[in-house]
């Protein structure tokens, strides 16, 4: 078990609610609402509920908390489900529903009216929101809150049968309209809602609200522990009132913790909508979104983001980390795991003048893992070496390809620059360079080394691809808080490069495997778009951090 995991204060106040005598296994869950998809806070969401449970030799549920249909789909179900399992996580039984338990919370609110701690309320919205008062005043009673419970009851069925329209009428709790918090002052327990539902059809045209069914669904559960989020902490005093004044098989612990914000990143639902709407991005499973479908898609892999979830740890104070943790995170894993390929971005034709014939050369895919094996690269007489690579005059800093100057060729010889040819407008179109050695991997003979290494690729054998160049989506490291968030796009989030020649044996590459081509960066083969007939690769990271030191 790791330090983090030990240090962990939730651990800590589980073991000491077992070490209380706490009967039966630990049960946590992971409670989405299926509005959106999954995004980055959520992957540290998923690691601590998944993570204690199976800590402690528990079990998780996966449960939907469903109950706005409108803002609902079985795509987000959809993409939930498949986000929790690319992390590495199975849940407890069968996928869970709030609307399973909606015919339960159904008679727990009668049950309530009963009591005389729960009535229907004709205010209109904007009364509602006038008689609730603010922060520094309270809150008056509305005029309805003192009907018979039978008129509340005959109400509250017709609401039932669908006999008023929307937001005609709700059904409040009874509790307190002075509290200092805001969330005790007459909740509304239900709205009427004449929407079809993912899962029950037409068969409600009331929904309860998140707050009266969430804690009422673990109970049902027998959620041991509600690990939430620090938002929920006011809301805490309201779950415990229902618990409190209801029947419930079962009363959960709820503990928050501080979610996770990471800078240059922004995670709410509404704002990811909304640039996915305004055809910003891509899609929900865009390369440059925090959803977790896009880091999966970009070619972050599961187990570095499982890890910078773990280092971050969980904390009782809300804070920003750094994006260049995760993205840290992602190059130590892809480092030890990616095979390496060559790539060439920006394709220059290169002739070497006194290659006597073609050559096969064995190189080596990771230079620090054997087990990687080794490749066979066809080094022909014309290769294509990157623009970048090639000067005609420079200083002694730059380790490339200058006439007159020698650099090895990745895995293969010795070269030195001797001319090159211009078109018309004064573009380099063609580099012409003899070669210094003629077995790989050798040194010259009289003693003068190569200042660089550059990568290649044969010009006869290559293949064009399309290339991805993914950069973070925003330009500042709190978007969150720009007066518009789209005057906080990065303008180069997204370069798309269809000039690109890769090795042959690219075209081959499964979706989602992520090589490092060498001298560029990390990319992943496209998980829907590439092929053999036209290889498309998105850039997952670069080799070294480019925005050290920025802070928007």
């Amino acid at each position: 078990m790791s330090a983090e995991l030990r240090s962990n204060f939730l651990r800590t106040q589980i073991q000491g609610d077992l070490d209380a005598g706490l009967s039966g296994p630990v049960i946590t869950r992971f409670p989405p609402e299926p509005n959106g998809y999954l995004h980055i806070g959520h992957a540290k969401s998923i690691t601590v509920n998944f993570g204690l449970a199976e800590q402690f030799g528990g079990r998780c549920h996966l449960r939907f908390d469903d109950t706005n249909p409108e803002k609902e789909s079985q795509e987000f179900i959809d993409s939930i489900q498949e986000d929790v399992r690319w992390l590495g996580y199975e849940w407890h039984g069968e996928v869970r529903y709030a609307s399973a338990y909606f015919q339960q919370l159904f008679e727990w609110a009668l049950h309530l009216i009963d009591e005389g701690l729960a009535y229907v309320c004709d205010l209109s919205p904007e009364e509602a929101r006038e008689y609730r008062g603010t922060l520094t005043e309270a809150g008056r009673n509305s005029p309805y809150r003192d009907r018979s419970t039978s008129e509340n009851v005959a109400l509250f069925l017709k609401m039932r049968e669908g006999e008023f329209s929307d937001g005609e009428r709700v059904l409040r709790a009874k509790i307190d309209m002075a509290s200092s918090n805001m969330n005790l002052r007459d909740p509304i327990l239900y709205r009427i809602r004449h929407a079809s539902h993912h899962q029950t059809g037409d068969e409600w045209p009331i929904y309860p609200t998140y707050d009266f069914a969430h804690g009422q669904e673990d109970a049902i559960e027998g959620i041991t522990h509600s690990i939430c989020t620090l938002e929920f902490e006011d809301h805490r005093p309201l779950y415990d009132w229902f618990i409190a004044h209801l029947p419930v098989p079962h009363r959960p612990r709820q503990i928050e913790f501080a979610r996770l914000n990471t800078s240059f990143t922004i995670t709410s639902k509404r704002k990811l909508k909304q640039l996915v709407d305004d055809q910003v991005v891509a899609g929900w499973d865009d390369p440059r979104m925090p959803t977790i479908a896009g880091l999966r898609r970009r070619g972050y892999p599961a187990p570095a983001i499982r890890h910078f979830c773990e280092e971050v740890g969980t904390s009782r104070s809300d804070g920003m980390v750094d994006m260049a943790m995760l993205e840290s995170a992602v190059r130590d894993h892809l480092n030890r795991h990616a095979p390496r390929a060559m790539c060439v971005m920006r394709p220059l034709r290169l002739v070497l003048t006194d290659l006597p014939e073609s050559m096969t050369l064995a190189v080596s895919n990771h230079p620090a893992d054997p087990q990687f094996g080794e490749r066979q690269l066809r080094m022909d007489r014309e290769l294509f070496i990157d623009r970048e690579d090639f000067r005609e005059e420079a200083n002694k800093h730059f380790k490339r390809l200058v006439l007159g100057k020698r650099v090895r060729l990745r895995g293969g010889l010795v070269i030195e620059g001797e001319r090159c040819d211009k078109d018309s407008d004064g573009t380099i179109v063609c580099v012409y360079a003899k070669c210094i050695t003629l077995v790989p991997g050798a040194d010259p003979e009289d003693g003068v080394k190569p200042k660089g290494v550059i990568h290649w690729v044969s010009a006869e054998h290559s293949v064009p691809a399309t290339i991805r160049q993914y950069d973070r989506l925003f330009s500042v490291a709190d978007p969150a808080r720009a007066d518009d968030m789209m005057s906080a796009l990065n303008p180069d989030s997204l370069v798309v490069s269809d000039d690109a020649m890769i090795e042959p044996a690219l075209r081959d590459a499964a979706p989602e495997q992520v090589f490092q081509f060498e001298r560029e960066g990390y990319f992943v083969a496209d998980r829907y778009d590439h092929s053999a007939a036209h290889p498309v690769f998105n850039m997952t990271i670069g080799l070294r951090d480019s925005w050290s030191g920025s802070n928007g």
